[in-house]
């Protein structure tokens, strides 16, 4: 990630500072009404939300009303490249769809973004846009590692960026949250999300913890991990997997829910041991004719697929959670 010039960086630490005494970066975005804030939950249920990448073949109006019928509770809202809503038309569309989303009765607290930092013009507007509309969760942009630098020292210059970006978070009352996930990104093991996020606040920035992406990773001791980071989870992630070999190579494939490696059973019981209540974030990511990849176009045949599919994993996760 490049670090911003001089005289951005300066402009940057200004504002920090400003946020720091409690001035606005933009007065006229009002304050969240206390009565629009969420009601604390104490382990009743799953707040299921819909992974919108996967219904980015339906305007926000159809995506919100299919997501209800199909009972889930909200939306995880891509606001990104390629997302649902684009971040250079954050101002404009994302009250759109969020409008969309409340009127189908349905929570619209969470979303997916490219954001990773504190002094990206477009990244701010994405959160400043969000914080004046209710979200209260985000997903943050992932980072990569330079292969020609030692990694404890990014890992310090990430960390540095993160708690800037902490700073921005409390002023905007969101959290962020680092997904951990498989393969060459920072935080495909939960130790650097650890250090990643080392003395950030809470109620600013944590993890979205990725079951998928934990057992991958971890193997068998994707538990330790989750105990190691629980303190910072804010939200989750649900997703299914198989190892699969194709001639001499062994391949992750994407799975439903229940059909695959992770132990839903012992993830269950352990969030509920370590009482971790949280929004949750459901992912389609095996094959549904192109849905699990976000494209807009996707045939009448393959979208009852895809609505199929989704009615099939809420269940499921429902079902699983009530029996542990």
């Amino acid at each position: 990630m490049h670090q911003p010039k001089d005289t951005s960086r300066r402009q940057f630490f200004r504002q920090v500072t400003q946020f720091s005494a409690g001035l606005a970066i933009v007065p006229s975005m009002p304050a969240v009404l206390p009565d629009e804030k969420l009601p604390e939950r104490k382990n009743t249920g799953l707040s299921l939300h819909v992974f919108s990448k996967h219904l980015q073949f339906l305007a926000y109006p159809d995506m919100a009303e299919t997501a209800a019928e199909l009972g889930f509770d909200g939306v995880d809202l891509t606001v990104r490249d390629g997302g649902h809503v684009l971040p250079e038309n954050v101002k404009e569309d994302l009250p759109k769809a969020v409008e969309a989303i409340k009127s189908a009765g349905l929570l619209a607290d969470m979303m997916a973004t490219n954001v990773n930092n504190a002094w990206d013009r477009t990244y701010r507007d994405v959160l400043q846009t969000a914080s004046k509309l209710g979200i209260k969760w985000y997903r943050l942009g992932y980072f990569r590692l330079d292969p020609q630098r030692a990694i404890p020292e990014e890992l310090a210059e990430f960390n540095r960026q993160m708690q800037q970006l902490a700073k921005l978070n409390q002023a905007l009352g969101l959290q962020g949250g680092y997904q951990n996930h498989a393969g060459n990104y920072v935080g495909s093991n939960i130790w650097e999300i650890w250090h990643l996020l080392e003395g950030t606040p809470a109620d600013a920035l944590g993890c979205q913890y990725d079951i998928r992406h934990a057992v991958v990773e971890g193997g068998l001791s994707w538990p330790v991990g989750l105990r190691l980071i629980r303190p910072k989870i804010n939200c989750i992630v649900l997703k299914d997997f198989i190892w699969k070999q194709e001639g001499t190579q062994w391949k992750v494939v994407n799975v439903p829910l229940g059909q695959g490696m992770v132990d839903f059973k012992t993830y269950f019981q352990l969030l509920k041991s370590y009482e971790i209540d949280v929004p949750v974030s459901i992912h389609f990511e095996y094959d549904l004719g192109g849905a699990e990849h976000g494209q807009r176009k996707v045939t009448a045949a393959d979208r009852k697929r895809v609505f199929e599919a989704m009615k099939r994993d809420v269940q499921f996760a429902r079902q699983q959670w009530d029996a542990e």
